[in-house]
């Protein structure tokens, strides 16, 4: 081992990792996949995180694949799922198995599912074993890397920054006319467009021929690169489509589409009206618990759908960005309470503008302060429960096996209904005294 190499292996300690996690990836990713697994499976667990956050996908699955067994499960588990994905798609699927088996049985299946991406999409036709580089690197140490992953397929060198993200890329003829030296950011281009691994074929393939690219990039949410689509892979699919649209003319699909016949649709739908109906009458009996409060003061007959529909609402909202999260894969059922707490602070803070201005006119309405009051907090208390119900509902519907799309919204009324009339009712019935002012 030469005195340079010995002095970046013996950098690698406990404190450089957690304090330099960004100049620790980019000497691991400089150094032979061998070398630096030699000298990280003598670290800690949680030192080493910060490190494979920062490591591009293909060298962090080539040094993870070196790692003992145990050390690599805890530091997949320990990962986000969307960090952990693009390692483990950059490893041969004997080696992903193998780690996927010492994995807990829920992460492994969490990781299993976000793997998986529909049949007709970019994340099916993309190579996850794509080499990236980082702009700092030299045409020396980029030809290097070339060398020692024997890739082939490459026309074009795909540039991350600390965060993966994709930011540039260098045509590989570039490369091998420039200056051993030279940094790959002197001589590198933009992308000129990127598709995101759930982007249908059909798009995938209007893009590559309007542009006419060799080579297409796949990222994520975030601008993360996961993989390549090559040119003779869209050939490859173009044909494939040829002969499978015959089989898609059946119309044999497990799932409701947009023309699926109707009665296909109503089994599909019927059932859940059916659960609506039982609901309604769930909110309904909330509201028959104080009928006398209502037959009293008559006023919260008129305020009762404006809790209701402002509750109902917020729901949808936090509803709609959670469905986009899941569909999208920025969020797993894993991460449930990250986003409930989200959900919560937000309907938390909007319930308690809308209580404000809400107040202001029903004072001007009525001039009774009990009933000001009572809107106000019911008010935030309906948008907060509403804020949770969006977020939780879709996530358990996930993981229970159902569709959230079909489902969601049905449970999600019930949940701010019975909320919005139980908090504003209740409220109303303990602040009676002032209401009677």
């Amino acid at each position: 081992m030469s005195g340079d190499l010995r002095a970046a292996v013996l950098a690698l300690d406990e404190r450089f990792l957690l304090d330099h996690p960004w100049e620790a990836a980019q000497r691991v990713e400089e150094l032979p996949p061998e070398v630096a697994a030699a000298e990280l499976e003598a670290q800690q667990q949680h030192a080493l995180v910060p490190l494979f956050r920062r490591l591009a996908p293909p060298p962090a699955a080539r040094v993870l694949e070196l790692l003992p067994g145990g050390l690599a499960a805890g530091l997949l588990s320990e990962l986000l799922p969307t960090e952990a994905m693009p390692i483990l798609g950059s490893l041969d699927e004997e080696a992903r198995e193998r780690l996927l088996a010492q994995l807990q049985p829920a992460i492994r299946q969490e990781l299993t599912e976000l793997a998986t991406y529909p049949e007709d999409s970019a994340g099916r036709l993309m190579d996850t074993r794509t080499q990236v580089f980082r702009d700092s690197m030299t045409v020396r140490h980029a030809l290097d890397a070339l060398r020692r992953t024997r890739t082939r397929t490459a026309r074009s060198l795909f540039i991350v920054d600390a965060t993966n993200r994709l930011v540039a890329k260098v045509a590989i003829q570039d490369v091998a006319v420039a200056d051993p030296e030279d940094r790959l950011e002197h001589i590198a281009q933009p992308v000129v467009a990127s598709v995101h691994a759930l982007t249908p074929r059909d798009e995938v393939v209007d893009l590559v021929e309007t542009h006419r690219l060799a080579d297409l990039p796949v990222v994520d949410v975030a601008g993360r690169l996961l993989g390549v689509i090559y040119h003779a892979t869209l050939i490859q699919a173009m044909q494939e489509d040829l002969s499978a649209n015959v089989q898609m003319m059946s119309g044999a699909s497990p799932e409701e589409r947009a023309l699926s016949p109707p009665l296909f649709a109503v089994r599909k739908r019927l059932p859940w009206l059916q659960i609506n109906l039982l609901t309604a009458f769930l909110a309904a009996a909330v509201v028959g618990l104080f009928e006398s409060t209502i037959a009293k003061y008559t006023a919260l007959a008129v305020l009762l759908p404006v809790v209701a529909g402002q509750s109902g609402n917020s729901g949808a909202q936090a509803l709609a960005v959670t469905m986009r999260g899941l569909v999208l894969r920025e969020i797993t059922p894993r991460q449930w309470f990250t986003v409930a707490l989200k959900e919560a602070s937000v309907g938390l803070i909007n319930g308690l503008a809308v209580a404000i201005t809400c107040g202001v006119g029903v004072y001007f309405w009525s001039r009774s302060i009990g009933l000001v009051l009572v809107i106000m907090s019911s008010m935030v208390l309906a948008m907060l429960a509403a804020g949770l119900a969006g977020a939780i509902v879709p996530i358990v519907l996930r993981r229970l096996g159902q569709d959230p799309a079909q489902s969601s919204s049905i449970i999600l009324t019930t949940v701010t209904d019975v909320a919005g009339f139980f908090s504003f009712l209740g409220i109303a019935t303990l602040l009676s005294g002032m209401l009677d002012a």
